[in-house]
C-alpha cells in the first residue's frame, strides 16, 4: 500500500496541511459558542464551511481536513438529530471537502490533486469539556472503540483520501484506533496527538512510548503532534524522528490556550507570532507534513510554500 503522502514528499520535499477550520469559520462571523463547534455549520452555513476549504487550497495547502472533528453519534443526538441526520451531516463534511477541491483544480489544473482527509476527533471532543486536552476519560479502550467505530465507517464509505484521527491526548484512545484500523483493511489513516509539554501526552503519558505503539501498524501513515503550543513542537519532532520511522506531521495551535468552562481562548503567553519562523524549525527537525491548528489563517498556511 503506497503512503498517500509519498508522492508529495518525493517531488517537493514536504506536505503542506491546511489551518484551522472553527478559528477560520468565527472569524468570519460564525457563532460557533456550542458544544458541536464546526460541526453546527453543516446543518447551518455549509457553504461557509466550503469556501474555507477553497481559501486554504489556494493559499497552498495540498491537505484539506473536513469539518467533522466534533461530528459524532452521541454529540447530534443531544441536539436532536436522528442517526440518520447524523450520517448525512457526517457525509456531507466529506462532499464539501471534495466540491472545493474540484473547483480548486477547474481554476488551478496544474496543482498535484490535494487529498481530502476525514477529520476523527477524540471522544473528548464530544463531551465538549476540554477533555481532549486532559485525556483523563474513566473510559475503557472497548468504550472508545464503541465510539469511534460508527462514525469512521460512515467517513471511510465516503471515499476520503485519508483519515485524520486528531488531538488524541492519550495511549488507550491511539490503542483503539490502531485496533479499528484493522477492521477496515486497506484504510491509510494518520494519528496525531495532543501534548502538555516537549515530551508528554495532555495524559500525561510519555509522547515516546505512544510513537513506538504506532509503529506497529501499516495502516498509520504519519503520527504526529496537532493543537499544541508552537514551542514544544521541535523538541517532540525530535522525540518522533528518534522513535519513527513513519512521516512525521505537526499542525499547533498559535499559542493560545482553551478555556472550555468560559468557551474562549486565552493569549498566548509565549511563541512567535510569525507562523514560519517556528514551522522551518520544524522542518528541519524531521517534520515532513505542516500545518495548523486552532487560530492559524490562510496566511499562514501560505507563508509555509517557502519550506523548501
Amino acid at each position: 500500500m503506497k503512503n498517500i503522502f509519498d508522492n508529495f514528499i518525493q517531488s517537493r520535499g514536504f506536505v503542506v496541511l491546511d489551518g484551522a477550520m472553527a478559528t477560520e469559520l468565527e472569524a468570519r462571523g460564525a457563532n460557533l459558542n456550542h458544544s458541536l463547534w464546526s460541526a453546527k455549520l453543516l446543518n447551518e452555513d455549509p457553504e461557509l464551511i466550503k469556501q474555507v476549504h477553497y481559501d486554504y487550497l489556494v493559499a497552498g495547502a495540498d491537505v484539506i481536513t473536513t469539518a467533522s472533528y466534533q461530528a459524532s453519534f452521541e454529540g447530534f443526538a443531544k441536539h436532536g438529530y436522528t442517526h440518520d441526520e447524523a450520517i448525512a451531516l457526517m457525509q456531507l463534511s466529506v462532499q464539501l471537502a471534495f466540491e472545493a477541491r474540484d473547483e480548486f483544480m477547474k481554476e488551478f489544473p496544474h496543482r498535484e490533486k490535494p487529498i481530502v482527509a476525514a477529520s476523527v476527533g477524540p471522544y473528548g471532543a464530544s463531551l465538549a469539556d476540554g477533555s481532549e486536552y486532559r485525556g483523563n476519560y474513566g473510559v475503557s479502550i472497548q468504550d472508545l472503540k464503541t465510539f469511534h467505530r460508527r462514525r469512521m465507517q460512515v467517513l471511510i464509505e465516503t471515499n476520503a483520501d485519508v483519515l485524520a484521527c486528531e488531538t488524541i491526548p492519550c495511549i488507550d484512545e491511539a490503542v483503539a484506533l490502531l485496533e479499528l484500523l484493522t477492521e477496515f483493511p486497506g484504510v491509510q489513516a494518520w494519528i496525531s496527538f495532543s501534548c502538555k509539554d516537549a515530551v508528554r501526552l495532555s495524559s500525561g503519558e510519555d509522547f515516546a512510548e505512544a510513537l513506538k505503539l504506532l509503529n506497529q501498524s501499516t495502516q498509520v501513515v504519519a503520527v504526529g503532534v496537532n493543537c499544541t503550543a508552537p514551542q514544544y513542537i521541535e523538541a517532540l519532532v525530535k522525540i518522533a524522528a528518534e522513535n519513527t520511522g513513519k512521516h512525521i506531521l505537526v499542525y499547533p495551535n498559535k499559542g493560545e490556550v482553551w478555556d472550555a468552562a468560559n468557551k474562549c481562548w486565552l493569549p498566548a503567553s509565549t511563541g512567535d507570532t510569525h507562523f514560519y519562523n517556528g514551522a522551518k524549525s520544524w522542518y528541519l527537525a524531521g517534520a515532513k507534513i505542516i500545518g495548523g491548528c486552532c487560530k492559524t489563517t490562510p496566511e499562514d498556511i501560505r507563508q509555509l510554500q517557502q519550506l523548501g
